[in-house]
């Protein structure tokens, strides 16, 4: 078995995790997050899109059979299902067994943004939702929405799906322009923290979407995940050439740890700081066990 040893902490890897079910196999994996008892819930790109397991790797149960078109952003908070229909251009909400509570956004409804092919940059910013990547409550109950894939903004809303705001605009520099905001979240006071995938960096905002900080030592990340110690795990695919991996950072943004891995477009660490992986590509689930 492969040991990941870092200035932090040391992992064994566990590749190709999960028991499924006599004659299943996992479509593309786009996202995989975990609930206060860490049960492990993968999803995928097939029927069931939604997969549970134990944390040994048990298979549990599954749902949203015919629920959603194409699974893309996955986060579960205080026990509660947040996730992305990214073709269908809409973001749910479910209880863990797999009940629906809210839907934002109208589905097949697009924006206006000009854009017809999935992750360019766009010709302008509009308002939600086309093709959005990941939704995300606040501390304050609002709700977050990176929409990226043919827009190029973060929009908020109320608890109750009200749209507050919207910023972002598209480009490749300074602050607040957005080239495929594909992961969101946000901390224990309320920073919101947008992985600017195509741009090499994660911005930081305050709740109301002001500017405070940018992460650029990075490759294209896919996705962010904070640790109960408030660490931020990073998944950063390849980019000309270079190895996809984790990162391990601080409040700061300086890097903790750092480990190569298969490509992720999906990451998730538990209440034990085991960190998993959803591999798009490989198809399969990675976990890193912590030791």
């Amino acid at each position: 078995m492969t040991t990941v040893d870092t200035n932090k902490h040391s992992y064994e890897l566990v590749q190709n995790w999960g028991r499924l079910p006599e004659d299943w196999t996992y479509g593309v994996v786009s996202a995989i997050a975990t609930d206060s008892q860490n049960r492990v819930y993968v999803y995928q790109r097939k029927d069931p899109p939604v997969v549970v397991f134990d944390s040994d790797g048990n298979y549990l149960h599954s749902w949203g059979i015919s629920a959603v078109n194409l699974p893309h952003g996955f986060c579960i908070v205080d026990d509660i299902v947040y996730m992305t229909d990214r073709e269908d251009s809409v973001c749910l909400k479910y209880t863990l067994d797999g009940k629906p509570l809210m839907v934002l956004g109208e589905r097949g409804v697009h924006s206006d943004t000009g854009c017809e092919v999935a992750g360019e940059l766009v010709p302008r910013a509009a308002g939600p939702f086309n093709f959005p990547s990941e939704l995300f409550p606040s501390p304050s109950g609002d709700l977050y929405v990176s929409d990226g894939y043919r827009n190029s903004c973060v929009h908020r809303f109320t608890k109750d799906g009200q749209l507050i705001q919207s910023w972002g605009v598209p480009g490749k520099g300074g602050p607040g322009e957005f080239h495929l905001p594909h992961s969101i979240l946000i901390d224990e006071e309320g920073l919101v923290y947008v992985c600017d995938r195509e741009n090499s960096r994660v911005q930081v905002f305050t709740p109301e979407g002001e500017f405070v900080n940018m992460w650029t030592d990075m490759n294209r990340p896919n996705d962010i995940s904070q640790s109960t110690n408030g660490d931020f795990y990073i998944a950063e695919s390849s980019f000309q050439g270079s190895t996809p991996g984790i990162s391990v950072r601080d409040k700061q943004g300086k890097v903790q740890a750092r480990w190569d891995s298969r490509s992720a477009h999906g990451l998730w660490v538990d209440n034990d700081d085991n960190v998993y992986l959803a591999l798009t590509g490989d198809k399969t689930v990675d976990k890193y066990l912590r030791k």
